[in-house]
């Protein structure tokens, strides 16, 4: 590859090249070595289900979602090129039959039948990352009007984030490229809870949710159910988890704290409300939730959003009711903000990163948590008139309301209970 003075594209494109080149080899070997691993279970008539279930899981969580990306950023630059067209046509179906190879693995009922369909994905797989390597990326590198580091940038949100519905592009239209993916991720979990792996399932099964909570909360609903299914098949496996510092594991009265139960709801609306509520404390607070079921399936929700940051601490245990103490600890940082609330200071709630449908949900949700005297701030982009009619319907003369910032981008509003509603 050439440089010119006037390059500067070109020079940038450089270190994006090499850094792609890099993963494409760090995927390449891992797919290899976890396939290269099940034949050697087979060959010696190990079980071989566990190792089967690595290799869908490496495919779900890093190998397809880098497919993905690369369809939305590179495919599209190096589409528009005339004669990448037809590549990057074939490279798109190798996409979807890599997928469709991974979930026949997660399926695969015999040891014939799984060490076929590993060797089928590590051949496919290492054909279609030499093409990449040989016949796109090269191309687009010495292209100065290509910006191959933005398009670098671009494909690591991508695969990191939840993406919103905006993002998948027209061409997959008539597939969910999202929904194909928990599916083999929940194929994995499913995998691993039968060879006697339960807790690394539904730790699996639990980051699948938080991925998809926000961008697509129906498949977040979805993973909670099959979250509760494997849970149950725990029963003989002990499960250590870590609830972040400060917990003691002892158990304490609630000391007046706000309680949140949840019996009331449809159950695929209890795992928001109890987000909802985390989300508005401040550190060092705390509340109580009070469930008709032991709530293991939210711990494991817990410690894959918001490990190191919460406190969990059971105080009753059953058989009719739990009820359990969820902190956020002093110091700790959220999740949506660069510093710490003081101790004391009453929380921010931030709904702008919230799809507006969730937007008032989430809003009286963490106003029914509060305690008597309490309050947060809440923080749109919008001024929330509407928010406080229904207020008034709901609240009246038990809530205050104290505009703290009005626009024009950023609406600031304290939101307090002052006295308890009537039930």
């Amino acid at each position: 590859m050439t440089t010119t003075g006037t390059g500067t594209n070109t020079n940038t494109n450089t270190g994006a090249l090499e850094a792609m080149l890099a993963h494409h080899a760090a995927l390449a070997d891992g797919v290899a070595r976890r396939g290269g691993a099940l034949r050697v279970a087979i060959g010696r008539q190990d079980h071989h289900g566990a190792v089967a279930a690595e290799l869908v899981a490496y495919l779900a969580k890093e190998v397809l979602p880098h497919a993905v990306a690369e369809e939305h950023t590179l495919y599209q630059a190096a589409g528009a090129k005339g004669d990448l067209a037809e590549t990057v046509s074939g490279m798109v179906d190798e996409h979807r039959k890599l997928a469709s190879l991974a979930e026949r693995l997660a399926t695969a009922g015999d040891a014939s039948t799984a060490e076929a369909e590993a060797e089928a994905i590590e051949a496919l797989f290492a054909s279609h990352v030499d093409k990449e390597n040989e016949l796109i990326l090269p191309l687009l590198a010495a292209d100065e009007g290509v910006d191959l580091a933005g398009l670098l940038v671009q494909m690591h949100r991508l695969t990191e984030a939840a993406q919103d519905e905006t993002s998948v592009a027209e061409d997959l239209a008539t597939s969910d490229p999202e929904a194909t993916l928990l599916r083999l991720v929940l194929g994995a979990a499913n995998r691993l809870a039968e060879v006697g792996q339960g807790d690394d399932a539904c730790r699996l099964a639990a980051e699948a949710w938080a991925a998809v909570r926000v961008a697509r909360p129906e498949l977040a609903v979805r993973v909670t159910a099959a979250l509760h299914r494997l849970v149950r098949w725990l029963t003989a496996e002990p499960v250590t988890l870590s609830a972040g510092p400060g917990s003691t594991g002892a158990s304490v009265a609630d000391g007046g704290e706000a309680m949140l139960d949840v019996r009331a709801l449809a159950p695929a609306q209890r795992h928001e409300k109890i987000f909802a509520t985390y989300g508005a404390l401040g550190p060092g607070t705390a509340f109580v939730l009070v469930n008709d079921h032991d709530p293991k399936p939210l711990r494991y929700q817990f410690e894959a959003e918001h490990d190191g940051r919460f406190t969990w601490e059971v105080l009753e245990s059953g058989p009719t009711v739990w009820r359990v103490r969820i902190g956020r600890p002093a110091g700790a940082v959220t999740g949506h903000e660069e510093t710490a609330t003081p101790v004391g200071a009453e929380p921010e709630l931030d709904v702008r990163r919230f799809p507006h449908g969730q937007r008032h949900d989430v809003i009286f949700t963490t106003f029914d948590a509060l305690a008597e005297g309490a309050g947060f701030v809440l923080v749109n982009d919008h001024d929330p008139k509407p928010l406080r009619y229904q207020f008034e319907a709901q609240h009246a003369g038990h809530y205050s309301w104290d505009y703290l910032e009005a626009g024009p981008e950023t609406w600031r509003v304290r939101i307090g209970r002052s006295g308890r509603t009537a039930a």
